[in-house]
């Protein structure tokens, strides 16, 4: 497939800047691979870091762990209507004389806004078969992911399945992360990325959802729960 016009606006913000070959830049490999192949169409090269577990954005820790002497920037992605910790990365790009950029997964409507919060509050506060999001006041709910442990307990495609059988939409966000890639492939330890993209279920949040829809999504999970760890 073709890069899409936003991976374009990133390669050119990055040869804006200088960056190209022999240069490295530190993204996310939890989500699409778009962030990566700007790097690459840039003649950098991409170096994955882990993620936070709460936010699934890049982990500041862990970014810092990953500069080296050829690194020149950070592309930080905000993930499901979480902010990354754009402070945190800018202060580190600060002392080390990175560039940061920002990158959201995709046009964040602001219409309905207040209703996928009032959503996600209700599903928070009813489910008991998943774990349920680390809220935020920022959080703008894109989409509302939960965690489905293993554990041996059932595993999260199995839950899936299980779910999609009493009639709820849900998806998994990230089937595999960009560093198990064959084009990406890399030998990096990353086990918040890894553990993400094992569990992590996408649960109906939209603003157009009925108070009966919601309830029918806490039915389906919680008649899933006795088998697993609370909800927290």
């Amino acid at each position: 497939m073709p890069p899409t016009s936003r991976a374009m606006g990133t390669v050119a913000m990055l040869k804006a800047a200088g960056i190209g070959t022999g240069d490295e830049v530190i993204v996310p490999a939890y989500g699409n691979v778009e962030v990566a192949e700007a790097v690459e169409l840039a003649g950098a090269r991409p170096v994955f870091a882990d993620i936070d577990p709460d936010t699934y954005c890049l982990a500041p820790a862990s970014v810092e762990a990953g500069v080296s002497a050829h690194t020149a920037a950070i592309i930080a992605v905000h993930r499901f209507g979480q902010p990354a910790d754009v402070a945190r990365l800018r202060e580190i790009g600060g002392r080390r004389g990175l560039l940061v950029l920002e990158q959201g997964e995709s046009e964040q409507p602001h219409d309905g806004l207040a209703e996928r919060r009032a959503h996600a509050g209700y599903l928070n506060a009813r489910l008991s078969g998943v774990r349920t999001p680390a809220g935020s006041e920022r959080h703008t709910y894109q989409q509302y992911v939960v965690r489905v442990p293993g554990n041996g307990r059932p595993d999260r495609d199995a839950f899936a399945h299980a779910v999609r059988a009493r009639g709820i939409d849900c998806r998994v966000p990230v089937k595999t992360p960009v560093h198990r890639l064959p084009r990406f492939r890399r030998d990096v330890a990353l086990p918040e990325t890894e553990r993400a993209a094992d569990e992590t279920l996408a649960l109906p949040v939209g603003a157009t959802l009925s108070r009966r829809e919601l309830h029918k999504v806490v039915s389906a999970c919680n008649a899933l729960g006795g088998l697993l760890q609370p909800a927290f």
